[in-house]
């Protein structure tokens, strides 16, 4: 009896440490499970972080891209708006330069009729010498044969 009564509480101690074991690995399993999902949590965190993080990045590289096209636009405005005022005052120029060019060319013009009353007529018999006079006449007889 005493063999079997040995074997019994071997028997007893070997289930026991059997539920003993199987608590504790059922306790290690969970708190595994519970780590990784931790472990998941953080990761997700700080992927939301990063994104939230490039998307800020990203929203401030507009914002500077669209400030730099804003003053390159007004700048090119004012370079624009600076030529036409240049193209506008060359024409002025010009126009101011034909209008003098024009009075030059009326006065003289006028002077011109002014002395053209005053200077004296040619030689009305001038038998097509200058001044009326011969200079002299050469005449040269060709021979035919």
């Amino acid at each position: 009896m005493n063999i079997q009564l040995e074997q019994m509480k071997q028997k007893q101690e070997c289930e026991r440490r059997k539920r003993i074991a199987e608590k504790k690995h059922k306790e290690w399993v969970q708190k595994k499970r519970e780590e990784e999902r931790r472990e998941r949590e953080k990761k997700l965190s700080k992927e939301m972080a990063e994104k939230a993080t490039r998307e800020l990045e990203k929203m401030q590289l507009q914002e500077k891209a669209e400030v730099k096209y804003k003053e390159w636009l007004k700048k090119k405005r004012a370079e624009e708006a600076e030529k036409k005022k240049r193209e506008k005052e060359k024409e002025k120029e010009r126009e101011t330069e034909l209008q003098e060019k024009k009075a030059r060319s009326e006065k003289v013009f006028k002077e011109w009729l002014q002395n053209a009353r005053n200077r004296p007529r040619p030689v009305l018999n001038g038998y097509g010498f200058p001044r009326g006079k011969s200079a002299g006449l050469y005449f040269y007889t060709y021979v035919v044969t």
